[in-house]
């Protein structure tokens, strides 16, 4: 019987947002599932420099490094061809010269969050070296990424979403009376206060009254130049996985997140990280059939909205009377075995190992 040959994944992580040890954790949950009976594995990390090194693929050696710190800058530099041969280039130590090449891969699997990794420069740069890749295609990966741009797509589409205000930092120096006038006339306090382009509640402050809400603004700038200000709402957070290609998605069944409540007195990034001990997963969640069915039809129709492909996670809150509003999609959820996106496939009936399979069988090539 023929052998049938392994297919050459490249898996990257890492990466210079404030996301860069969650990716490492990631990494080291795929390489611990991942078939290697089918996959031959090319590690690559990124610094938080943005520097490409040869990466490992001992699980125990990276999950070492994400807890205790960040990948160092003194591995073999790389980078991928640009002619679509798949070859993976040694470079120089300063990175100024090719080496040669180091490797070929069939498959990126991107392990990144957060800005240059889940906003479609990564997939963006797969597509010039014309190499297939794990996940969304460019422009709804950037779309999804960017919470005011999402908004106005949803709004297109007319799917719910709360209320908000967009702050731009230059808008805010020059006129920071007139965007709290705004603020006070549109939006119900709580507010939350979101760095528009980030993930794992990075820079998102609870704000209960107008005083609060400057520091909060600049606590969200250090993230990011544009912010958002959204109404809060009391509402049961709910959330579903769907997988495919654009015009061929599945949901998965939803789950329903009970956050630890963390310093800021909501699901931060401390919450979702560090202190999980009150955290608790009802997957699938406690909700009727009819309630079900509606958020997995319309976790689809966002997906087929923003032309999505291979993973994302859509969250929703569903308030008391069972109104529902989009808060956001993932468009590179996280990826551990223990997150709630391969969870959600675990109780839909499918492994996470077999997950990384049709991941890598969907993965998205530039048409």
């Amino acid at each position: 019987m023929e052998q049938i040959a392994k297919k050459t994944i490249a898996l990257i992580y890492g990466g210079m947002s404030g996301e860069h040890s969650v990716s490492l954790i990631t990494a080291a949950s795929v390489l611990r599932a991942i078939d290697k009976e089918k996959y031959d594995i090319f590690p690559i990390g990124i610094t938080k420099n943005g520097v490409w090194v040869k990466g490992v693929t001992n699980p125990e050696e990276l999950e070492s490094i994400g807890f205790g710190g960040q990948l160092p800058e003194d591995g073999q530099r790389l980078t991928f061809a640009m002619d679509g041969s798949g070859d993976v280039i040694a470079l120089s130590d300063d990175g100024s010269e090719e080496k040669g090449v180091l490797g070929h891969v069939d498959v990126v699997f991107p392990l990144l969050h957060g800005p240059f990794g889940e906003d479609g420069t990564l997939q963006g740069l797969c597509e010039m070296a014309r190499i297939p890749y794990v996940g969304c295609g460019v422009l709804s990966s950037a779309a999804a990424m960017d919470k005011h741009f999402m908004k106005l797509v949803l709004s297109q589409f007319s799917l719910p979403f709360v209320d908000y205000v967009v702050v731009r930092e230059s808008e805010w120096k020059n006129n920071a009376q007139k965007i709290k006038d705004e603020i006070m006339s549109t939006l119900q306090f709580p507010v939350f206060v979101k760095p528009a382009r980030a993930g794992s509640s990075l820079g998102v402050s609870k704000v209960d009254k107008i005083e609060q809400l400057e520091q909060a603004i600049k606590n969200a700038y250090e993230v990011d130049e544009k912010v958002l200000v959204e109404t809060g709402i009391d509402a049961r957070e709910i959330e579903c996985g769907i997988l495919g290609q654009h015009g061929k998605m599945k949901a998965s069944v939803v789950g329903e997140i009970h956050p630890g409540v963390g310093e800021g007195d909501f699901y931060d990034f401390d919450a979702k990280y560090t202190d999980t001990e009150q955290l608790r997963l009802d997957i699938p969640a406690h909700i009727s059939d009819e309630l079900s069915y509606k958020l997995r039809s319309l976790a689809v129709e966002v997906g087929q909205a923003f032309e999505c492909s291979g993973l994302t996670r859509v969250d929703f809150f569903v308030t008391e009377s069972e109104d529902v509003y989009i808060n956001e999609l993932n468009t590179l959820p996280g990826f551990t075995s223990v997150s709630m996106y391969p969870q959600l496939w675990e109780a839909t009936g499918i492994s996470y190992t077999e997950l990384i399979d049709l991941l890598i069988d969907t993965a998205h090539v530039s048409a």
